[in-house]
């Protein structure tokens, strides 16, 4: 995408705010649609409105890579919504380098970002040549295996304490009518799922070397090749999800028609919507139960260039809510994920948030790969893995050559 024209053609519109002190709409774009997601936004919008400005809700139905395009399309088209949601990483970067997103450097600098936002890797990937064009809201970890109590007990086994156990179950399962793993169809699904069972299988510096250094030589070898194994053991044991959205993939583990599901933690909204307690009606197992590693990826709000200096000055205050205490802890409680700040109270989370609590405390943490490659690169990864759960014929050798020669291009 080349927008730096279409920025020189834009910027003569563009008016930056600096006093405007009226309340304002805003209209807020984002793609959590899901019930989870949709009591976790709500939050956000009742912190914002009681600020006397007024949230716009601007849901995009489906996913990220649904949502995105629509999104960039408006900004680069100019029709800027007043805030977007986009992951921590480089989905806005080319946005910001084309010089249509705004600079938050001055709200950040006030209200001591760099020293509330944990781990710092979440401001980094929002800073761009010294400046900061995102806030952080969350710290979602796409390293778990959620599974029905339920399911298991249905089937006469025991609930499974790691991904090799889970493996060995899946016969029972199958036997007792019960789909041992859900994925949806979306590609992104099937991707993650490939990565979480890398960091399990072969642990955070293949990770790293493969996703961090783009080692392609890594990448070829044994370990990754020991992950296509298991890539390969959960797409069929995935046979015959038959869903598309992730939230329905999540909806039958909660209904015990499946046996887990691996997705990161925002699963836990679906689970306390449907009146589900951890630990009693679903287990979590971070790290699939092998290697408690979590990524600090999530979400984050970037803010178009505006004309309107109400608007504008009413994003400078979406910013700062979004990052205020109480907005952290009312919102991740809802939403499944951790807070971006190290300061907050979440005495009432529950058992896997806990859980996930710990293992960031004690640093076993990874990036997440929005993070580590360019959205182009991946795009190419969705692609390959989504080919490979749909169609039982791509040996896992070939999608391993695949694999190399994406690594082997990223940028």
């Amino acid at each position: 995408m080349k927008l730096r024209l279409l920025a020189a053609a834009l910027a003569a519109t563009v008016v930056l705010p600096f006093s405007a002190a009226s309340a304002a709409d805003l209209e807020v774009t984002h793609w959590w649609t899901s019930g989870g997601e949709a009591a976790a936004v709500a939050e956000l919008a009742k912190a914002f409105d009681a600020t006397g400005n007024h949230w716009v809700d601007g849901a995009i139905a489906g996913s990220g890579g649904t949502a995105r395009p629509i999104m960039i399309s408006r900004i680069t088209g100019g029709d800027p919504m007043g805030a977007t949601q986009f992951n921590h990483g480089r989905q806005a970067e080319e946005l910001v380098e084309a010089g249509l997103m705004r600079d938050l450097t001055d709200v950040a600098t006030r209200e001591h970002w760099k020293d509330i936002i944990k781990p710092s890797s979440l401001l980094d990937s929002c800073t761009i040549e010294g400046k900061i064009y995102c806030a952080p809201v969350n710290i979602h970890s796409w390293q778990w295996l959620w599974l029905s109590n339920a399911a298991f007990k249905q089937a006469g086994v025991e609930v499974p304490k790691n991904w090799d156990e889970f493996v060995a179950a899946a016969p029972a399962l199958e036997k007792a009518g019960i789909i041992p793993l859900a994925v949806g169809g979306q590609p992104w699904q099937s991707a993650g799922a490939f990565d979480v069972l890398m960091v399990a299988i072969a642990g955070k510096d293949v990770f790293n070397k493969v996703f961090g250094d783009k080692d392609a030589e890594v990448a070829a070898g044994p370990d990754i090749a020991k992950v296509f194994k298991a890539a390969d053991d959960a797409r069929k044991m995935s046979k015959g999800s038959n869903v598309q959205d992730w939230n329905q993939a999540t909806n039958l583990v909660i209904t015990g028609k499946a046996g887990g599901q691996i997705m990161g933690d925002w699963a836990q909204g679906e689970f306390q919507v449907a009146g589900q307690k951890a630990g009693t009606d679903y287990t979590c197992l971070p790290g699939l139960g092998v290697n408690e590693i979590i990524s600090t990826g999530g979400d984050a709000f970037y803010f178009p260039l505006l004309k309107d200096e109400e608007k504008s000055k009413a994003q400078e205050v979406l910013a700062s809510t979004l990052l205020d205490p109480k907005t952290q802890v009312a919102f991740n409680l809802k939403k499944g994920s951790l807070p971006v700040r190290g300061d907050v109270d979440l005495a009432t989370a529950n058992d896997c948030m806990k859980k996930g609590l710990d293992i960031l405390a004690k640093g076993n943490v990874i990036q997440g790969t929005d993070q580590l490659l360019s959205a182009d690169s991946q795009k190419q990864k969705e692609d390959l893995f989504s080919e490979f759960f749909a169609n039982p014929s791509m040996t896992p050798e070939d999608a391993q050559k695949r694999f190399t020669d994406i690594i082997a291009s990223a940028d």
